[in-house]
C-alpha cells in the first residue's frame, strides 16, 4: 500500500469518525452530554486537519546561490513533484575543510547517534550531511524507535575522521564503497596514495566513469521511490557534490528510485557517485543566523515531515563566509 493511499484512507476514516461523533452528540439532544463524544470529535477533526496539511503542503520555490565561500546551493522542484537539494563544493576554495563524525565509544558501540543539526552545531560547521548506514536501527512509530540522541550505533563501512581510522564497519568490504578525502582536500572513490584524512562509506556506487550502474529492478529498495542522499565528484574531481532528495511526502516530494537518482546526478555533472543512507535519515543542514542550524530539506522521521532522525555519522564542512 502506497504512502498516498494510506494517508487518503486515514483522512476519510478520521472525517467519518468526526461526523459520526457529531451525529451522536446531536441525537443526545437535551440529554446529559458526556465528555467522550466531544473528545472523539475534537480528535477526529484534529487528525483530519493534520492529514489534509500533510498532503497539501505548498511547494518551495527555486533557490540557487553561493551560501559560503566555495559552496553553492540549489533547490529545485522537478516534475513528480520531486524536490532536489544540491551543494557543489569547490575543493580548491580557501578555507574548505572536512570532518567526519569522530570516534566516541558509547557502550559497546563506536558512536552515539546525533541528528545532523546537532552534529553541525556541536562542531561549529557550516554544512553537514547524513552519511553511512548504521546499526542497530528500528522505526515502529513515534513511540518506539532506535536510536534516540546519544544511543550507541555501529557503522556499515570504513570510517576515518581527521586521520583516525576507527572502524572498518560491520559489512564485508565488498558490500560497501567509500569516499576518501586527504588533508589537502583531494577526494576520490579509490584509496589514495596520500594518507587518508577523512573517509565516509555508503553501500553502492550509483555512477562510475560517467555511466549509471545497473540495478536489480526487483529490489524495492533500489527500484522504489524513497528519500535519498548521495555524494559525487565531477570529472575533474575538483568539485564535490552533495545530493539530497526529499521523499515519502505525498504531493510534496515523492522520492526517487536509484536509477532516477543517478540520472539527476549525471544531469548536474556528476561523474562518479556513491549512495549514502536514505529514507528517514536524509538530512542536509547549514549554519544559519546566529550560528543556529538551518535544515535545508524536509526530513521524514517517524512519518513526520520536518522531524530529524538521530543517525550514525555525518560529513561536515568548514567554510568561510562569502567574500571572507
Amino acid at each position: 500500500m502506497t504512502e498516498t493511499l494510506i494517508i487518503t484512507i486515514g483522512t476519510i476514516a478520521a472525517a467519518l469518525i468526526g461526523l459520526a461523533a457529531i451525529v451522536f452528540i446531536w441525537r443526545l439532544g437535551r440529554r446529559k452530554l458526556t465528555i467522550i463524544p466531544i473528545l472523539v470529535t475534537a480528535l477526529a477533526f484534529t487528525t483530519t486537519g493534520f492529514l489534509f496539511w500533510y498532503t497539501h503542503r505548498p511547494l518551495p520555490t527555486y533557490l540557487s546561490g553561493e551560501i559560503f565561500s566555495g559552496l553553492y546551493y540549489s533547490r529545485e522542484v522537478l516534475e513528480g513533484p520531486i524536490i532536489v537539494h544540491t551543494i557543489r563544493i569547490d575543493l580548491n576554495a580557501p578555507g574548505i575543510h572536512f570532518i567526519v563524525s569522530p570516534q566516541e565509544p558509547t557502550g559497546n558501540f563506536v558512536l552515539p547517534a546525533r541528528t545532523t543539526s546537532h552534529f553541525l552545531q556541536e562542531f561549529g560547521l557550516q554544512v553537514a550531511l547524513n552519511a553511512d548506514f548504521f546499526d542497530p536501527w528500528r522505526d515502529y512509530g513515534f513511540w518506539d524507535y532506535y536510536p534516540h540522541e546519544g544511543d550507541g550505533v555501529n557503522l556499515r563501512g570504513l570510517t576515518v575522521s581527521q586521520g583516525n581510522r576507527y572502524t572498518e564497519g560491520y559489512a564485508p568490504p565488498q558490500n560497501y564503497n567509500t569516499l576518501f578525502i586527504t588533508e589537502d582536500n583531494q577526494a576520490s572513490f579509490t584509496a589514495p596514495l596520500a594518507p587518508i584524512y577523512n573517509a565516509i562509506s555508503g553501500n553502492i556506487m550509483l555512477i562510475i566513469g560517467g555511466k549509471a550502474v545497473p540495478i536489480d529492478a526487483n529490489n524495492d529498495y533500489l527500484a522504489g521511490k524513497h528519500p535519498r542522499t548521495a555524494i559525487a565528484l565531477d570529472q575533474t574531481s575538483n568539485t564535490l557534490m552533495l545530493f539530497v532528495v526529499d521523499g515519502r511526502q505525498p504531493n510534496y516530494s515523492e522520492g526517487v528510485t536509484i536509477p532516477e537518482l543517478a540520472a539527476i546526478i549525471l544531469e548536474r555533472g556528476g561523474y562518479n557517485a556513491l549512495n549514502l543512507d536514505g529514507g528517514g535519515s536524509v538530512t542536509l543542514a547549514k549554519e544559519g543566523l546566529n550560528g543556529l542550524p538551518q535544515v535545508l530539506n524536509s526530513p521524514i522521521h517517524n512519518h513526520i515531515p520536518g522531524r530529524e532522525r538521530p543517525v550514525g555519522n555525518h560529513l561536515g564542512i568548514f567554510a568561510q563566509p562569502v567574500g571572507g
